[in-house]
């Protein structure tokens, strides 16, 4: 079945649910020891997570959220065992092992650090903090109580990229020379209290979509930028509405990327090697990508993983970082990469939140 690639991402990730509903769950996905899972938050994300764990005949062990019917209505909806009246009564269970956080950007770090400080593991959705000390913060309290933290950032744990960058490591594709990476959403700007523009729930670009962009050039780079120029352009409600971001390591290579929030654009990927050049379409969940090779021009096409299980490999990462999977445990570096960029760029650009003045 092909996807009208016109939806939204949620309708998006609903299609993909979809078209693996009725299959076999792969064997090769979830390979490390069951943890006993709990989630922070019901929004639309938290049905997604509940949906793919029910993919692979899992449940959640617990729920909690602020509004108590919202998670009564959820355990009932995903046959998740406990309800938690507190936080406080989720994190001092022993019976429950990792926590996955999916409340709005400013809030993480406060679950964090309850989380983290009472010696679970924690997956916390994108963006995982607001800046940089937060996330430093939260690393700390992980190495701290011995526990694993992980970036929910999609495109860290979709198997296409583990692919591509097996055989980038092995010289197949030559030296990476620059990525030109764009994300744009059109939200209206009818609603400025929507999370979007909301400045005190961390809105703009940068947070909800840059970090997929900046993670895509990330991966693929030898080492972290040193260099970064932008522009950005703010909304009224002071948040940032589209920018332009350059970067350069010390390899040189180069990252190009373009957001924006208020206008459409395709979620387009484009790696350029010394050998051949990828494109990768609708990029923060892709399970298929096109390498087109200078000398001849031959295209190929490099298939790996399944969009419908995008958040069965986040969960399956985690679980293999705490049975001591180094290349998992590694995933959080690239995030702490990210998160210096967004951080020094936003600041460039004016965007301070709340949180962040006190």
């Amino acid at each position: 079945m092909k996807r009208d690639k016109a939806l939204d991402a949620a309708q998006a990730a609903d299609a993909a649910f979809e078209e693996v509903r009725n299959q076999p769950f792969p064997d090769d996905i979830f390979t490390a020891p069951e943890l006993r899972w709990a989630v922070v938050g019901c929004g639309v994300i938290a049905h997604q997570m509940a949906e793919s764990f029910a993919l692979a005949g899992r449940k959640l062990a617990g729920v909690w959220n602020r509004t108590e019917s919202k998670a009564e209505a959820f355990a009932e909806k995903y046959g998740v065992e406990k309800v938690y009246p507190t936080f406080e009564e989720l994190c001092a269970d022993p019976a429950i092992q990792a926590i996955y956080i999916t409340t709005p950007h400013n809030t993480h770090i406060r679950y964090l650090r309850g989380a983290l400080a009472a010696g679970k593991h924690v997956l916390c959705e994108k963006s995982i903090t607001l800046n940089t000390e937060e996330l430093e913060e939260a690393r700390a309290l992980a190495k701290e109580h011995q526990v694993q933290l992980m970036d929910a950032t999609t495109i860290l744990h979709m198997p296409l990229y583990r692919e591509l960058l097996q055989r980038a490591r092995a010289g197949e594709f030559g030296r990476m020379n620059i990525a030109q990476v764009a994300f744009g959403s059109y939200k209206e700007y009818g609603d400025l209290k929507n999370r979007f523009w909301n400045r005190n729930l961390a809105g703009g670009a940068m947070l909800d979509i840059g970090v997929y962009a900046l993670t895509i050039m990330r991966l693929f780079m030898e080492s972290a930028p040193r260099e970064v120029v932008s522009l950005g352009n703010l909304a009224e409600t002071g948040v940032d509405e589209a920018g332009g971001i350059v970067c350069r390591n010390q390899e040189g290579q180069l990252g190009v990327i373009s957001l924006t929030l208020h206008s459409k654009q395709p979620k387009r990927a484009v790696l350029s090697f010394d050998r051949c050049y990828i494109e990768i379409m609708d990029y923060p969940r892709a399970d298929k990508a096109e390498i087109v090779w200078t000398e001849d021009g031959r295209r190929e096409e490099v298939a790996a993983g399944v969009e419908g299980y995008a958040l069965d490999y986040e969960a399956a990462d985690l679980e293999r970082a705490v049975a001591g999977d180094e290349e998992a445990q590694s995933l959080i570096g690239y995030a702490s990469d990210v998160m210096k960029i967004m951080t020094e760029t936003r600041r460039a650009w004016g965007v301070v939140y709340p949180e962040e003045e006190k």
